[in-house]
C-alpha cells in the first residue's frame, strides 16, 4: 500500500478528503475553532512541497435540502489561506463542468477547495455515480479525515475504489490509527483507561473490549452512579440508567475475573439542582440524600485516580469525571487531566479521545502536554470497539 511519505506527487492532483467540519460564529460565519484545519496542514503542505496540487473536499454541518449558505465552505476559505500561508481557489460546486475545469487546470503548488459535498444527498448515501464524479478531480486519493472514517459515504469510502493503486492515508489519519493501535496493542504496562461521560449504555462495548486489554479501568462521570446503585448505594436524583444495573454488575464481575482493577469513585460533590450556583455537599458516593445529585467526584477519588494514572505507562482518556462545563463541578476532570500530563512527563503515552475529553483538555490548556489528542469522536469510539471503519478499510483493501 502506498503511503503519503513515499508516494510520488510530482505533477499529480491529489484529491484529499479532509474533515473541515469546524464551528462557525452564528453572526459572522467565521471559524471559531480551527483545530481540524491545522491538523490537516502537514498533509497538504507535504503534497505541495513534493510537486503536486491539492483538491480539498469536505463536509460542513448537516444541510437538509441541498445547498444552504450557512454551510458553505467558502466561509472557511480565508482561514485556510491564513493557516496555509497562500491563496487558494474555491469552486462553488463539488462536481459539474465548472468544478472539473478548475481542478483540471490546477498547476503544481496550487490548492482548490470544493464546495460542501453534503450539498448532494448522494454523498451520505454513498452513491457510486457521485463518487465517480468526485474521482475526476484527482490522479490519486488521500483520506485524511479520521472524524468521518466511520461513515461509508461517497467521499470517504466509495471514491477510493477509483484509485486502486493510488490511494493512501494522510499524515493525520495515519497518526490517529497508530495512536489507538499503540494503546490497544502495546505490551507496555500498566495500561489505564479512564472512561467517563453520562451513560453506561453508550460505552458498554468499549468497556467490554477494554477489559480484555487494560490493567486499570477508572469509571467516572454520570455513568458512575449506575455502578454505585447497582451495588446497593443510594444515589439520590443522580443520573442513573436503571435498565443497565444488571449490566453494571456484570462488568464488575468480569473485571474481577480478568484481574482488572476497576475503580469506581468513593466520594462525590452533590448539588440540590443542576446549576453552577446550586448548594453543594461532599458525601460518600453511595450515600447521596434524596433530591440531591452527584455532579463531580470528590477529593478522595481525585487522589486515588491520580495515583493510578501517574503509575501508568499507557493511558486512554474518554469522557469527563463530572460536569466540567460548570466551574464549580470541573475539579475532578481538571485534576485527572493534570495527572495525565504528569504521567506523560514521566514517559507515559497518553491518548485523549471523544468530544468531551477533547473539549476538556483544550479548555484547561493542556492539549500540547499529552501525547495525542484525537480529532475523531465517533470514529475513535468505533475503532476502540473493534469495528472496521469503512474509510480505513477502503484504503487498506
Amino acid at each position: 500500500m502506498a503511503t503519503i511519505a513515499t508516494y510520488d506527487f510530482q505533477n499529480k492532483r491529489a484529491l484529499v478528503r479532509v474533515d473541515f467540519n469546524v464551528p462557525l460564529n452564528k453572526e459572522t460565519l467565521e471559524v471559531t475553532d480551527d483545530t481540524r484545519i491545522r491538523a490537516a496542514l502537514p498533509t497538504i503542505k507535504h503534497i505541495l512541497e513534493n510537486g503536486g496540487s491539492v483538491v480539498l473536499m469536505s463536509h460542513l454541518g448537516r444541510p437538509k435540502e441541498g445547498p444552504e449558505d450557512k454551510f458553505s465552505l467558502r466561509h472557511i476559505k480565508n482561514r485556510i489561506e491564513e493557516l496555509l500561508g497562500k491563496t487558494i481557489k474555491f469552486s462553488s460546486d463539488c462536481i459539474g463542468s465548472s468544478a472539473f475545469e478548475m481542478s483540471k487546470a490546477l498547476k503544481p503548488g496550487e490548492v482548490l477547495l470544493l464546495e460542501n459535498v453534503r450539498f448532494y444527498k448522494q454523498e451520505t448515501s454513498g452513491t457510486e455515480a457521485f463518487a465517480a464524479d468526485l474521482a475526476k478531480h484527482g490522479d490519486c486519493y488521500v483520506n485524511d479525515a479520521f472524524g468521518t472514517a466511520h461513515r461509508a459515504h461517497a467521499s470517504t469510502t466509495v471514491v477510493a475504489n477509483y484509485f486502486p493503486n493510488d490511494k493512501m492515508f494522510g499524515f493525520l489519519l495515519e497518526a490517529e490509527i497508530k495512536s489507538v493501535d499503540r494503546v490497544l496493542n502495546s505490551h507496555e504496562k500498566p495500561l489505564t483507561a479512564i472512561v467517563g461521560g453520562a451513560k453506561v449504555s453508550s460505552k458498554i462495548t468499549i468497556i467490554e473490549r477494554l477489559l480484555e486489554k487494560v490493567d486499570n479501568l477508572i469509571v467516572g462521570g454520570g455513568m458512575a452512579y449506575t455502578f454505585v446503585k447497582a451495588q446497593g448505594g443510594s444515589v439520590g436524583s443522580s443520573l442513573v440508567e436503571d435498565d443497565f444495573l444488571t449490566v453494571a454488575n456484570e462488568i464488575i464481575a468480569k473485571a474481577k475475573a480478568k484481574g482488572v482493577n476497576l475503580y469506581i469513585p468513593t466520594d462525590t460533590i452533590i448539588a440540590d439542582k443542576f446549576d453552577n450556583n446550586a448548594s453543594t455537599q461532599l458525601v460518600p458516593i453511595g450515600e447521596i440524600p434524596a433530591g440531591w445529585m452527584g455532579l463531580d467526584v470528590g477529593p478522595d477519588s481525585i487522589k486515588a485516580c491520580a495515583e493510578i494514572i501517574e503509575n501508568s505507562k499507557l493511558i486512554l482518556w474518554n469522557g469527563p469525571m463530572g460536569v466540567f462545563e460548570m466551574s464549580n463541578f470541573q475539579k475532578g476532570t481538571a485534576e485527572v487531566a493534570k495527572a495525565i500530563v504528569r504521567a506523560t512527563e514521566k514517559g507515559a503515552f497518553s491518548l485523549i479521545g471523544g468530544g468531551d475529553s477533547v473539549a476538556a483538555i483544550n479548555q484547561f490548556g493542556l492539549a500540547d502536554k499529552v501525547s495525542y489528542v484525537s480529532t475523531g469522536g465517533g470514529a475513535m469510539l468505533e475503532y476502540l470497539e473493534g469495528i472496521e471503519l469503512p474509510g480505513i478499510k477502503a484504503i487498506r483493501s
